[in-house]
């Protein structure tokens, strides 16, 4: 018996490696040192720069997997994985500069993990980063055959002078959300549960390919208006699981421990309702039974991505996404809206947890 006998093949993990070089040298940056292949991947710290902190995150796709394996479509995941990460850097104000992936199957098809890979790399260009290494594991009676994991690893880098701590938040700071493309990548759990019929039409498409719209990467977008507006920006959010009760608290706690000793009230973020366009696939999900009262806690809801800036910015800002949408540099953000969603403000009583401070007006 051989390794191929055990379920593993060697030749096809091979011909996938050929695949993804291609897909990989899309992405290339400056600072990478090597390329695919390594026992690990090098990329250069950018000249110039004073003070440098390296900024990371990691996430996956999760369940949302499922219904890319039953449309046959495995590119779209592939953008998802980058985005789930590289959102989460952008938060501090960081710029992406590499990712790496990691799949896992029980039976490898190098025509589905280079669908995959090829995903990733759309990510990564959209990101303006470097796809720099990654791992395929064929792990036979561990996975199910024809199912497969990803996820990856996302590196950023800003002067620690330039992070976006959320320590300056106040009183009266305006809260802009721009626009998600979906539902994203979190809440397929529920999907799963709701939506079963993946091909019945919805809205000018199906209702399984409107759910595999890949993540919104806002990373062009947002370094455009930070590298114009930096000081103006006190804090930024990553709407994922847990939608925006869960998310857009994670912006105060430096700024409400300041406030704490010196005595002021905790500031909070008051919602306005109505003030952005919710896209249909979320009243569908509703139709199909989810709890409406509980959509916010799950999804994001039409707003994947949320600034806190200083009120006396708010319409520039906006003005320059609304700009940076209709420019030649958009790429996935070309139909993106950027909305005054609310207001940060002070509490009317105590927060005894993270969802009291985030209200609704």
């Amino acid at each position: 018996m051989d390794y191929k006998d055990s379920g593993v093949n060697i030749e096809e993990g091979y011909a996938a490696v050929g695949k993804y070089k291609a897909h990989a040298g899309r992405t290339k940056i400056p600072g990478i040192l090597n390329g695919l292949g390594s026992f690990a991947g090098m990329f250069e710290v950018p000249a110039g720069m004073k003070n440098p902190v390296m900024v990371s995150g990691t996430d996956g796709v999760g369940t949302k997997l499922d219904i890319a394996f039953a449309m046959k479509k495995y590119d779209t995941v592939g953008i998802d994985c980058v985005a789930m990460s590289v959102n989460d850097i952008l938060c501090t104000g960081a710029k992406p500069l590499y990712f790496l992936d990691y799949i896992a199957c029980g039976s490898l098809d190098s025509n589905i993990s280079a669908d995959l890979v090829k995903g990733v790399a759309d990510g990564c260009v959209e990101s303006n980063c470097a796809l720099l290494g990654g791992e395929t594991a064929e792990m036979p009676g561990f996975y199910d055959v024809g199912k497969y994991d990803i996820a990856g690893f996302g590196v950023g880098i800003t002067e620690k002078e330039d992070i976006v701590s959320g320590a300056n938040l106040s009183d009266g700071d305006v809260l802009i959300g721009l626009s998600s493309s979906g539902v994203h990548s979190n809440g397929f759990s529920l999907v799963r549960k709701l939506v079963k019929d993946y091909e019945t039409p919805f809205n000018g498409s199906t209702i399984g390919e409107t759910l595999l719209e890949p993540t919104r990467i806002y990373v062009r977008p947002v370094l455009s208006i930070l590298e114009k507006y930096r000081k103006a920006v006190h804090g930024m959010v990553h709407i994922t699981g847990g939608g925006f009760y869960e998310n857009i608290p994670r912006m105060f706690p430096l700024a409400n421990d300041k406030r704490l000793s010196e005595g002021k009230k905790l500031l909070t973020a008051r919602i306005a309702k109505d003030s952005w366009l919710i896209p249909p696939v979320f009243d569908e999900l509703v139709r199909r039974g989810a709890d409406k009262e509980r959509m916010f806690n799950t999804y994001n809801m039409g707003i994947g991505f949320v600034l806190a800036v200083d009120s006396s910015k708010a319409s520039d800002i906006i003005a320059a996404f609304t700009e940076f949408s209709a420019s030649k540099d958009a790429g996935r953000c070309a139909d993106m809206k950027a909305y005054k969603i609310g207001r940060v403000a002070q509490a009317d009583g105590p927060i005894k947890s993270q969802s009291d401070a985030v209200l609704f007006e």
